[in-house]
């Protein structure tokens, strides 16, 4: 008989901080993405931005006027790791084709989280 909570599953560990599981799978479709954001408290905001996006302003220059957090300085949220965001967050990073500012695929519509709603962008993949 296999020890107490040895069964080989995934534990609970994590759930104070910012992991959270999604799904479960182990997919292996690449555990870590360079990722930028455009995070709004307000809907109306994240629109606002959208349509910047959609007039060809550049997304670094739409997160450095729009978002509402530590990533103001053009979106730029480095190298995450999968399990370290939020789920509907991190569903739609890993989602999205990688692209570049030339040329950026970005999530429209905007994801909600309970951080309020993010336009994202997938500038690599690991």
């Amino acid at each position: 008989m296999p020890p107490k909570g040895k069964s080989g599953g995934k534990s609970g560990k994590g759930e104070g901080g910012r992991r959270h599981r999604v799904g479960g799978r182990g997919d292996g479709m690449g555990g870590r993405a360079v990722v930028r954001h455009i995070l709004c408290e307000k809907h109306s905001k994240i629109i606002e931005a959208m349509e910047k996006l959609k007039s060809g302003v550049r997304f670094s220059e739409v997160a450095s006027q729009y978002s509402e957090d530590k990533a103001r300085q053009g979106g730029d949220l480095g190298w995450m790791t999968r399990g370290s965001m939020v789920g509907p967050f991190q569903e739609a990073a890993f989602a999205l084709a990688v692209s570049s500012m030339d040329k950026p695929v970005y999530t429209d519509p905007p994801v909600k989280t309970k951080f309020g709603y993010h336009i994202i962008m997938v500038e690599g993949r690991k």
